[in-house]
């Protein structure tokens, strides 16, 4: 596995003015949703360099949209954290200062750094691109400061208002044309109440609290890269400690949506069970479907603080997680229920025999698990097709047999062998997986494979959702599975013999004991 130290080796100077034991990076995510794999990246680089430095590492929610916010988001964004294992120095929410940043407002509206605006919203978007002042550009202080008041109280009159800086309408750069810093909203906030009526906006929010918190380095994702000057504009009108930005690439993944608004709409329509459905980018989600801490977290330092954007596959870190998962991950025989045929054996026992087998034959630390012999045995009706009259099988763990005679009726095969288990030569052989036909010795397991949400490749934020929406993306198939699965646990991770590595989504006991549900993890792994 990587270590945090080879992120060091592998980006030269990663921290502009770093000192040792000085560092102090954060992670803010807003509680509108789930941890995604995206944020997994910028909690885990901002973590390991605030390690790497000696320094700390804050977590602070970023709650400034009553609107979209929840508590329950909140409380399983810190679970992911914890599942992440990063340990945060301090937890703080960007509500904790809102008296102070309503005190930094009233002084650049005073200063002439900030006016109230009433321009209707798309008059707005459409004077910002075309480089033209609003026509309240021009208000008196006294203005500003009574209508910022109206904001804060919420009044009719107020509602109509929001605050901008007072920057260049002119500038290329049209994200820094005199940007909207506080709004109003009345829903109810998610921990103050009904308390405020106007709320900051990021680009106003973000430097002010990094700055009074401590932060030493705001470490982003390359897509903030055109509102750094914004940053630094609102540091230095609020005269402000000055904050360092290092900029990083954004997580990218084919035909996958990591914008929260698009994930929001999935829950929302009922395409998903929830912010924690296997097929969602969410760290809950892909960890439904076997994905392991050590395997995301690698793949998240091996990719550090650089910046270079490239759509990336999956497979890459699904092949980290196979390297992760594969020494301990326990082995199982399985035969499709639609697609399984008999087998004789003419020297089988007739009553069931039964042995101890490794759950793995390179890791005895996992213990044994019961193999049970029968005179009559399933395998798959694809193996069968393959094999001939009088051909030499090896049947997996138990040894090697001869095809005495195969017979098909109504498309399904049946076939007769003889057991020769004095014969140890088994280069040669086709490998045969096999369980007993007995029913009290299988257990039934419904196989799910899932597929990407939307069908193309990168969605673009003008790009209709709905257009790209993969009808069918779960795929369930019926298998019998050894008994010995029964003994599993929900969030066990097994390895199916010649099927794939499958996480335990449900273990039934009641009210029959042997009805699993298993999620097979990507073919990559």
């Amino acid at each position: 596995m990587i270590k945090e130290e080879d992120i060091f080796a592998k980006h030269k100077c990663p921290l502009k003015n770093a000192e040792m034991g000085k560092v102090v990076t954060r992670f803010p995510p807003e509680p509108s949703g789930f941890l995604h794999i995206g944020h997994a990246k910028a909690c885990i680089v901002n973590y390991s360099y605030a390690k790497m430095f000696k320094g700390k590492m804050l977590m602070r929610f970023d709650d400034t949209n009553p609107t979209k916010e929840k508590e329950d988001f909140v409380d399983n964004i810190l679970k992911d954290v914890k599942a992440l294992g990063v340990k945060y120095d301090s937890l703080s929410y960007t509500s904790d200062h809102f008296p102070k940043m309503m005190e930094l407002m009233e002084m650049l509206i005073k200063e002439g750094n900030a006016y109230t605006d009433n321009t209707p919203t798309e008059i707005m978007k459409k004077e910002r691109t075309d480089g033209i002042e609003s026509k309240c550009r021009s208000n008196t202080v006294e203005e500003n400061l009574k209508h910022w008041n109206d904001m804060i109280l919420g009044t009719e009159e107020g509602l109509k208002y929001c605050v901008r800086a007072k920057i260049d309408m002119k500038i290329k750069v049209k994200c820094l044309r005199d940007p909207v810093m506080y709004r109003c909203n009345l829903t109810p906030h998610h921990r103050t109440g009904i308390k405020y009526k106007v709320y900051p906006c990021y680009d106003f929010a973000c430097p002010i609290v990094d700055s009074i918190e401590g932060v030493t380095h705001a470490m982003r994702t390359i897509e903030y890269r055109d509102r750094n000057a914004l940053y630094k504009w609102v540091l230095e009108k609020t005269k402000l400690r000055i904050v360092e930005i290092q900029d990083f690439s954004r997580l990218c993944f084919v035909n996958t949506v990591l914008s929260k608004r698009k994930l929001q709409q999935f829950v929302d329509k009922g395409l998903v069970d929830g912010w924690n459905d296997p097929r969602f980018p969410t760290v809950q989600g892909i960890m439904r479907r076997g994905m392991t801490i050590p395997a995301i977290t690698e793949f998240m330092l091996e990719q550090g603080a650089s910046q270079n954007t490239n759509l990336m596959e999956w497979d890459k870190l699904w092949s980290i997680n196979k390297k992760v998962i594969d020494p301990i991950a326990p082995r199982y025989s399985a035969i499709g229920k639609d697609s399984s045929c008999v087998l004789i054996l003419e020297n089988g026992p007739v009553t069931i025999e039964k042995t101890e087998v490794p759950l793995h034959q390179k890791n005895e630390a996992l213990g044994k698990k019961e193999l049970f012999f029968s005179n009559k045995i399933m395998i798959e009706n694809a193996d069968a097709k393959t094999l001939q009259p009088n051909e030499k099988i090896t049947l997996y763990k138990w040894g090697n047999c001869i095809v005495t005679g195969i017979k098909e009726e109504a498309g399904k095969l049946t076939l007769t062998g003889k057991l020769v288990l004095e014969d140890k030569d088994f280069k040669s052989t086709k490998k045969i997986t096999w369980i007993p036909c007995d029913p009290s010795l299988n257990i039934d397991c419904k196989i799910i494979e899932f597929d990407h949400l939307i069908t193309k490749p990168s969605l673009d934020d003008t790009d209709d959702l709905d257009k790209w929406i993969n009808p069918k993306t779960k795929i369930e198939t019926l298998i019998h599975g050894e008994c010995q699965m029964q003994k599993l646990k929900k969030g066990d991770i097994i390895q199916i013999e010649r099927r794939g590595y499958y996480y335990v989504c449900l273990l039934y006991t009641s009210p029959s004991p042997r009805d699993a549900t298993l999620s097979r993890m990507p073919s990559s792994a």
